[in-house]
């Protein structure tokens, strides 16, 4: 270990400035500094999460007021909402593109991207990446799929618009015209998608190769902060899981371009049988959810991370159950991979198969909860800091708390068979998965940004922000769990008798929504203007929180290489609080006579 961590300081520390002193270009643009790095991923994810939540207000208004024209809509949206009425295709299109962007672009590029960039290397005490070049080609093949994904709006035929799961036989026939979405734009949608796995896969090897060849002196695993424990497992989640998804989508396309039959068979359309036979999209959906159900746990898993690290610098406690909180994610990860088909309970399956599926699936919850009662056992009678990361924090957990309960529900077949595909479906992995990740991710920006610009956020309009989007977060996703026999993705409800008493819920959850997307716009303000004029960091208080890790003991704005001179060296571990007479005792402080380490 030492010799690795020798060669580390020989390649990136004392030659480190000869590397990397070159163009604006290089610096801002095509950097390899894994810090540089982390901002153009959270830069981009912003953007992808303004327009992903752009998207969903204007399928909003179409929900709540299906008979009513928005001349903005067709200023906007042109030819796709003429007379200011959404058409039905491009509502649909919305729908797919907001999944994708959300699930995909943000929740996955713009959270593990940005936090395993920025926080790896700075809390294991290393230079940089394992492989810097490969670390800026993970962000260069996202931003190519960015473009790629973006373009596809702009087509006449449109951007993709059969769901963001892009279950064939929908999508599985280009040259047939079920749909406009079915054509060049959803060809672009794999074309981007190819392009993302290609990144993300990139930037995986690279998380754990650092983790595992990387760490400073000193620095075991148990030693590592909970945060860079959940980063790795997620980047081993991503290895292990999304070839499963470009192999379904490579044999998609090629059913679409090539005449192949691996998930098309006795197609019918207007008449006429299709020369399609042998394949079964069945096929497609077990490919994709093994990716699927795996993919919650790449969302989610960072997000428990950072929250398990905020609540115990701002509790000023250690972590309750340190090494149960890791022995969970592993269970979780593991777990996590015999799950995929409980989303596949409607298809036909044996119900012995099934009930397989169902026992991983309520078992999954145990370690979920282990997670939740070792959080909230860290707070309790802590010396709690109401900040704003902490109260984005202390809401993932309101948010999961809520959320989790529902999935037990969704996780017994004979009970899902009946709200599949309903709004109970909707509301349960909006909180869980979407609200919830959201949380976790700004609680991060919160906690990490004086590291990442050298200057703070404004509380008051971090409290705003936060208050916005929970109790607008709630009143969006949580009525839809009393709507368990609405159907999904339909267009307009006016015209089904039994579904008009959910017309007056329709428009309050659609004025929420704008709640919590005037709640994003503040972030947004909060976040650009603090980055050039916000309250400066200084070098009499690089450690604003009192955190223990070893982050807070670089400079305002470390160089390319973290630190100047030796790495630190770890002699404890990262939740010392409240111990031996000191409120915080950082990693790289020496034990003290009789100490002895956790």
């Amino acid at each position: 270990m030492s010799e690795v961590t020798a060669h580390h300081d020989l390649e990136h520390g004392a030659h480190h400035d000869d590397h990397h002193e070159s163009s604006w270009l290089t610096t801002y643009i095509f950097s390899q500094d894994h810090k540089m790095i982390a901002k153009q991923f959270l830069v981009t994810g912003i953007f992808w999460a303004f327009i992903g939540g752009l998207l969903s207000l204007f399928f909003r208004l179409q929900l709540a007021w299906p008979n009513e024209t928005f001349p903005i809509l067709e200023s906007l949206l042109g030819s796709w909402a003429e007379g200011g009425k959404l058409s039905n295709e491009f509502y649909y299109a919305l729908v797919t593109m907001h999944g994708t962007i959300l699930v995909f672009f943000v929740l996955t590029a713009g959270l593990s991207g940005t936090f395993a960039n920025f926080l790896i290397p700075l809390q294991i005490g290393a230079r940089d990446m394992a492989s810097p070049l490969m670390n800026m080609l993970s962000y260069w093949f996202f931003f190519a799929a960015s473009v790629v994904l973006f373009l596809s709006f702009f087509i006449q035929t449109g951007p993709a618009s059969g769901g963001w799961t892009a279950y064939p036989p929908l999508n599985g026939m280009r040259d047939i015209a079920i749909n406009k979405g079915s054509g060049l734009g959803f060809d672009m949608w794999i074309g981007s998608m190819t392009l993302f796995i290609v990144g993300s896969t990139l930037g995986s090897l690279n998380y754990v190769a650092t983790v595992i060849n990387m760490r400073t002196k000193g620095m075991s695993f148990t030693k590592m902060p909970l945060v860079i424990w959940a980063l790795m497992f997620t980047a081993v989640l991503g290895i292990l899981a999304f070839p499963a998804l470009l192999a379904a989508c490579g044999l998609l396309e090629f059913d679409r371009l090539l005449g192949t039959s691996f998930y098309l068979n006795n197609i019918v359309i207007n008449g006429d049988l299709q020369a399609y036979k042998g394949g079964s999209p069945l096929i497609f959906q077990h490919l994709f959810w093994f990716l699927g159900h795996p993919e919650v746990y790449i969302i989610i898993f960072p997000a428990m991370g950072i929250v398990s690290e905020v609540l115990s610098v701002h509790a000023k406690k250690p972590v309750f159950g340190y090494k149960a909180m890791i022995l969970s994610l592993g269970a979780i990860l593991v777990i996590g991979f015999f799950v995929w088909a409980h989303h596949m309970f409607v298809t036909g399956m044996s119900p012995t198969i099934g009930k397989v599926f169902v026992i991983f699936t309520l078992l999954i919850a145990i370690p979920s909860a282990i997670k939740v009662f070792n959080w909230i056992t860290t707070i309790w009678r802590g010396n709690l800091r109401f900040t704003p990361p902490m109260m984005f924090a202390i809401g993932f957990v309101s948010l999961f708390i809520s959320g989790g309960i529902t999935g037990i529900h969704l996780g017994n077949s004979t009970i899902d068979i009946q709200l599949h595909d309903s709004y109970f479906v909707v509301g349960h992995f909006h909180i869980v998965m979407g609200v919830a990740a959201f949380f976790g991710m700004w609680a991060g920006v919160y906690q990490w940004f004086p590291k990442m610009f050298g200057r703070f956020m404004n509380p008051t309009l971090g409290y705003i922000h936060f208050w916005g989007s929970i109790i607008g977060g709630y009143m969006v996703f949580f009525p839809m769990h009393f709507m368990a026999g609405v159907p999904r993705r339909y267009y307009a409800f006016d015209q089904f008798q039994s579904f008009n008493n959910f017309t007056d819920v329709n428009v309050f959850m659609t004025l929420a929504a704008f709640l919590v997307f005037a709640a994003q716009i503040v972030f947004l303000i909060n976040f650009f203007y603090s980055m050039f004029k916000g309250k400066e960091m200084t070098e009499d208080n690089l450690n604003p929180w009192g955190a223990n890790t070893l982050e807070w003991t670089t400079s305002v704005h470390p160089g390319h290489g973290n630190w100047e001179g030796d790495l630190p060296e770890v002699h404890r571990w990262p939740y010392d609080y409240s111990t031996n007479g000191k409120e915080i005792n950082p990693q790289n402080m020496p034990l003290g006579e009789g100490e002895e380490a956790h």
